[in-house]
């Protein structure tokens, strides 16, 4: 029989310390929980676990500065990173201290599990293959599709390998490509971008490679073209599927060989450039199509990165409106405007068919046209005005719940929580599943409970 798994937990929150070991304890592991640092790194010198479950915020040493002295002191185990903070810092630092994985707040106890046992298994001598040095950008989102993006340039975040990121016009791809460039070994080069569908076909070559004096009519001098100024560095080529199919030839030449001519030049020109693409478009579709050559396909997709459009991180737009509204202010000059909770409402139930780009544009909006210093739904242009309504802080829910609790009371009901808090719960549950397609990990995260809390609570309120 197989020794179990020794974990040990070092937290200075002991709820967590008390979930994490009950439910280790469940799964057939050994756990061991320090409330701080310095008496696990006292045991550390004695004896070893299979995995290390650190916080990242600790009184007397944070999670970072702990793995910063386990690799000082060339102890080798995975750490995972529990952070409260579910964004692209916390996830960069938990990468570039060389963590196996980060854990948001709050985590789902079988994630939590399972990631535990995935560490263990690819811990070094167990075949797995554990990265040291990872970091990203400042892209916030705390929806579970903008998590999976966090770790998807985590990951890439230590490589100079070509990426393909896709989604929806407005959903920032240039801002994750900057993050891939930023926190790469690249960093200190250049970063050169381009939307290859803003110029006219027959000039993007000459923007591509550039061009020898003379080349065409105009050509009066020698033009360095964006392969060259991004050599070292990173090239970014937006909008990559409405390239031509000529360009598209001459861009797998450089992909694949690392060189090119410049338009009118005789002479073969060497660069390293790491290019990522991005595409609103559907690449696999274009290749059967016929507009979009397949073996270039390949070249750009050896990875691939989605960013979800806004309507599927809906828990993301109060805090995003929040950020865009005070980053308009700055650049007016002006105090920043408060959303009213109706506001607030409304917007939450819009669908943003452009996306983020959509939210930053109704920002400087409102902070330039709304005459008050709280934004009021009469504020709202047409397009918004016509939102649904999502009721937040408003009273028309309570006051219908208190009419429905003193009519109970007069006829001499006294349960009153018994009757309605299932019947509430049930509701809420109802809803999030619905509005995830029933994907309960997900409902669970909108309802703010873990994925064994709402299997129970199904299970109770008859559900099934």
């Amino acid at each position: 029989m197989a020794e179990p798994l020794h974990v040990w937990i070092v937290d200075d929150d002991e709820s967590v310390r008390w979930v994490l070991t009950r439910a280790l304890e469940q799964a057939g592991m050994t756990p061991r929980s320090f409330d701080h640092a310095a008496p696990l790194l006292d045991a550390l010198g004695r004896e070893q676990p299979d995995v290390l479950v650190a916080d990242i915020r600790m009184p007397d040493m944070s999670g970072l500065e702990l793995m910063e002295r386990l690799q000082r002191d060339r102890i080798s185990v995975p750490v995972i990173v529990v952070t409260a903070y579910s964004d692209l810092d916390s996830a960069v630092s938990a990468y570039r201290g060389g963590a196996f994985e980060y854990l948001p707040k709050p985590f789902d106890i079988d994630e939590a599990v399972a990631l535990v046992r995935r560490a263990a298994a690819q811990a070094p001598g167990n075949g797995g293959d554990h990265a040291a040095d990872r970091s990203f950008g400042a892209i916030v989102g705390r929806a579970p599709a903008m998590q999976a993006l966090f770790r998807a340039i985590g990951r890439l975040s230590g490589s100079s390998m070509t990426v393909l990121v896709t989604g929806e016009s407005g959903t920032g791809k240039e801002l994750v490509a900057r993050a891939l460039h930023e926190h790469s070994p690249r960093a200190n080069r250049p970063f050169i971008a381009l939307n290859t569908s803003a110029i006219p076909s027959e000039l993007l070559e000459s923007e591509l490679f550039g061009h020898e004096k003379g080349a065409f009519t105009g050509a009066d001098s020698r033009r360095i073209g964006r392969f060259e100024q991004a050599d070292d560095g990173t090239l970014f080529l937006d909008e990559i599927g409405d390239m031509s199919t000529a360009l598209q030839t001459r861009l797998l030449r450089v992909l694949a060989e690392g060189e090119f001519y410049r338009v009118g030049g005789q002479t073969p020109i060497r660069v390293d450039v790491r290019v990522i693409a991005a595409t609103h478009r559907d690449l696999a579709t274009a290749v059967d199509a016929g507009t979009f050559r397949e073996d270039l396909y390949h070249r750009l997709n050896v990875m691939r990165i989605e960013v979800p459009p806004l309507r599927e991180r809906r828990e993301d737009i109060p805090e995003l409106l929040e950020h865009y509204m005070a980053h308009a202010a700055r650049e007016l000059g002006v105090a920043p405007k408060r959303l009213q909770p109706e506001v607030l409402a409304r917007l939450s139930g819009y669908d943003w068919p452009g996306n983020v780009r959509e939210l930053v544009n109704l920002c400087r909006r409102l902070t330039v046209l709304a005459p008050g210093r709280e934004v009021r739904a009469d504020d709202l242009p047409g397009d918004f005005s016509a939102a649904p309504e999502v009721p937040a802080s408003d009273a028309e829910w309570a006051q219908g719940l208190a009419r429905w609790a003193e009519a109970r009371l007069a006829a001499g009901d006294s349960r009153l929580l018994a009757d309605a808090l299932p019947e509430f719960e049930r509701t809420l549950i109802r809803v999030a599943l619905a509005h995830v397609r029933g994907r309960r990990q997900e409902a669970a995260r909108l309802l703010g409970w873990g994925r064994n809390t709402l299997t129970r609570k199904i299970r109770e309120l008859s559900l099934e």
